[in-house]
C-alpha cells in the first residue's frame, strides 16, 4: 500500500507539477486540498476535475472565506499590523489558516505525509512548515522545490507539457499570483527589474488612479471592537462587506503597493499587491485608535503592531507568544466601536469623519474660542515640572563652569 500525502493545491503552475511528479518520484497516493480563501471562481473552476486529471486520487475543495476573514484577517486588523510599513500581509496572514485544513484533511484520511509548492527561496515554506510543527509534528514533509532538478518557471512550463496537463502560466505572462480576499499579490516577470515600472497588465483588481474616476466617493465603515461590520449602514457577513469593499476603492485605483521587502530567508523581493479594502479599512481603524485611544495605548499598540506584522509575516502563527500578543489586542479592540466615513480619490482613501461612543476628544478642552472648563494659568507650572530636569542640567553646567 503506497503512502498517502496531502498537498496543499492551487491548481497553479507549482502544484499542478507536483502531483505527477510525486506520483513518479515517490510512489505515492496523492490527495489535494484545495482552501478556497476567497481567490475567484476562475481559479476555483474545474480544479477537482484538474486535480484528478493530474494524477491525484481525491480533491477536497473546503469553503474557508469567513473563516479566513473573521479568525485570521480580522484579528491581525485590530493589531494595526503593516509588515515593513506598507504591507498587509495578505498572503502571510492566510497561510496558518490553508496548513491547518491541509493538516485536518491529512488526519481524516490517514495520511503519514504532507506536501507544499513553496520555493526554497521563499517565506511560504517557513510558514506552512512551521505550521506543520505546531499542528501535526509527526508528519513527513515533502517539499518538492528543494528536492527536483527544475530551477524556473519555465522547467515546470516544459515537465507541463511532457505530461500534457494544461497550466495558465506561460512563458510571455510568467507573473506568479496569490489572490484570496484580502488581496492578490504579483510577482515574478518584468517585477524582478526594481528599475522597471510594473507593467498595466500586473494590476487585476484596481483601475488605474489615473483613469479612476473624476469624483470622489466617501464610503461610511461601521465598527464594532475592531472589526468592520456594517458599510453605508448596511450590515454585510465579513467576507462580503470586505468583497464589496474591494469592488468600490479598486475601481478608484485604491491599494496598490509596489514595493521591495525583506524576505524571512534574507534576501529581497519585488512584489506588487493590490489590497483595496484592507487599505480603506486600515485607514478607517487608525482614524479610528486616534479618537478613542489615549496617546500610552495607542502607542503600545503601534508597538504590539510592528511585533505582530513580524510574527504573521514569519510564519508564527500557532505559537504562545502570538496568542499572548492577540489577547492584548483583543483588550484594547474593546473601545474600537464607532463610525469612521473615507473619501476614496484616484488611489488614495483618506479619513474625512469619525465618531465613537467611546471618544475621548471633548470640544470643550480642544477649542480655540472661549471655553469655561480649562484654566490656561494651570499651564505655566506644569510647564515648570515638565521641563525640570533640562533647568536641573543647565544648572549644574554653570556650577562645573
Amino acid at each position: 500500500m503506497s503512502k498517502k500525502v496531502v498537498l496543499a493545491y492551487s491548481g497553479g503552475l507549482d502544484t499542478s507539477a507536483i502531483i505527477p511528479w510525486l506520483i513518479e518520484n515517490h510512489g505515492c497516493d496523492v490527495i489535494a486540498v484545495v482552501g478556497d480563501v476567497g481567490q475567484g471562481e476562475q481559479e476555483l473552476a474545474g480544479i477537482e476535475d484538474k486535480a484528478r486529471r493530474s494524477g491525484a486520487s481525491a480533491c477536497y475543495v473546503l469553503d474557508l472565506k469567513r473563516t479566513f476573514v473573521e479568525d485570521y484577517v480580522f484579528p491581525t486588523l485590530i493589531t494595526g499590523a503593516v509588515y515593513e510599513g506598507r504591507y498587509l500581509l495578505g498572503t502571510a496572514i492566510a497561510r496558518p489558516l490553508l496548513a491547518k485544513a491541509q493538516v485536518e484533511i491529512a488526519q481524516k484520511v490517514g495520511a503519514t505525509a504532507l506536501a507544499h509548492g513553496c520555493t526554497g527561496k521563499g517565506n511560504d515554506q517557513v510558514r506552512f512548515e512551521s505550521a506543520f510543527a505546531a499542528l501535526a509534528p509527526e508528519m513527513e514533509v515533502i517539499a518538492p522545490w528543494r528536492e527536483w532538478d527544475m530551477r524556473s518557471r519555465e522547467d515546470l512550463i516544459a515537465y507541463l507539457d511532457e505530461c500534457n496537463i494544461p497550466c495558465s502560466t506561460s512563458v510571455e505572462k510568467i507573473y506568479s499570483r496569490d489572490a484570496n480576499l484580502w488581496h492578490i499579490s504579483h510577482e515574478g516577470g518584468d517585477l524582478e527589474d526594481p528599475w522597471q515600472a510594473p507593467p498595466d497588465d500586473v494590476w487585476m483588481i484596481t483601475t488605474s488612479p489615473e483613469q479612476a474616476p473624476d469624483t470622489p466617493e466617501e464610503v461610511h465603515l461601521g465598527f464594532e471592537q475592531g472589526r468592520p461590520r456594517t458599510i453605508d449602514g448596511q450590515t454585510l457577513p465579513p467576507e462580503q462587506l470586505i468583497a464589496e469593499l474591494n469592488e468600490i476603492a479598486g475601481r478608484h485605483g485604491v491599494g496598490r503597493v509596489d514595493i521591495v521587502e525583506n524576505r524571512l530567508v534574507g534576501m529581497k523581493s519585488r512584489g506588487c499587491y493590490e489590497t483595496p479594502a484592507g487599505t480603506v479599512i486600515m485607514e478607517a481603524l487608525q482614524s479610528l485608535a486616534e479618537l478613542v485611544l489615549d496617546r500610552e495605548t495607542r502607542r503600545y499598540r503601534q508597538q504590539l503592531g510592528l511585533k505582530f506584522a513580524d510574527l504573521v509575516y514569519d510564519g508564527c502563527w500557532f505559537t504562545p507568544v502570538r496568542e499572548a500578543l492577540s489577547v492584548c489586542a483583543e483588550q484594547i479592540a474593546q473601545r474600537l466601536t464607532g463610525e469612521v466615513v473615507v473619501r476614496l480619490y484616484k488611489g488614495s482613501a483618506t479619513c474625512v469623519r469619525r465618531r465613537s461612543e467611546h471618544s475621548l476628544y471633548s470640544a470643550d478642552y480642544a477649542t480655540f474660542g472661549d471655553d469655561e472648563v480649562y484654566d490656561q494659568s494651570h499651564a505655566e507650572g506644569f510647564i515648570r515640572l515638565f521641563s525640570l530636569p533640562s533647568r536641573i542640567a543647565n544648572l549644574k553646567r554653570k556650577v562645573a563652569l
